[in-house]
């Protein structure tokens, strides 16, 4: 007969010393582990788990902040001891950090060719199970300055609405923008309302006078540009 698990030892029963928040505060946050900072995101645990092993097996269950990053709300929402609130936490807290690499316009990735926006989106658009598009807002250097999910979930390019690709590139005045969606299928070759998407989006852009660089097609490990299959565009 097994013996029964002994209860979880509770934060507030752990030394000082090794409790994330107090770990912070005299060592600073590049001391800390990626589960010790997520742990101060929950705040708490649940009966018999407590918040620095519910932070553990969260990166665990995800493969990393990497894995959480790509985690939708839901997923995280449904994830045992989360909940709404706590999904939120986490999301914004992540997308706060991944804003945080683009803020500096010295450190903004410039884009110079298809390949440098497939190196910006393929690691987390190429491993999707819902399929996104995105607007890239850039600069008049061709620098990020965002990257905005417009839709997800089942995007038929052919009920896109194109209004709706370049709301945010005109409140923020950009220069150019890069429509990027990806096929979860993994096979990037563009459908014929792609095509015909694109040709919309690109007469759009000329009216408002934002240059439409490209639309990526992003599958798995590979991509296709439409601009350099010269279709729509």
């Amino acid at each position: 007969m097994s013996r029964p698990r002994p209860p979880c030892r509770t934060m507030r029963e752990m030394p000082a010393s090794i409790q994330p928040r107090e770990r912070l505060r005299d060592l600073g946050p590049a001391a800390l582990s990626d589960a010790e900072l997520l742990a101060i995101l929950l705040r708490t645990g649940v009966r018999g788990r407590n918040v620095l092993d519910l932070a553990r097996d969260l990166l665990i269950g995800y493969g990393g902040l990497h894995g959480l990053l790509r985690a939708t709300f839901s997923e995280l929402a449904r994830e045992h001891g989360m909940g709404p609130a706590k999904a939120a936490q986490v999301k914004s807290a992540l997308e706060l950090g991944r804003r945080l690499l683009l803020v500096s316009p010295e450190e903004r990735p410039q884009i110079r060719s298809p390949e440098d926006v497939a190196a910006l989106l393929m690691v987390e658009m190429g491993h999707l199970d819902q399929e996104q598009l995105r607007t890239i807002l850039l600069d008049t250097r061709h620098q990020v300055m965002r990257q905005i999910v417009v839709y997800q979930g089942n995007v038929n390019t052919s009920l896109v609405r194109v209004g709706e690709l370049f709301r945010e590139a005109v409140r923020e005045n950009c220069a150019a923008v890069i429509i990027a969606h990806n096929h979860p299928s993994g096979d990037a070759t563009p459908s014929p309302e792609d095509v015909a998407v694109t040709k919309e989006i690109v007469a759009a852009g000329r009216l408002l006078d934002i240059e439409v660089l490209d639309h990526l097609i992003v599958g798995q490990g590979r991509y296709v540009s439409m601009r350099e299959r010269g279709v729509g565009f």
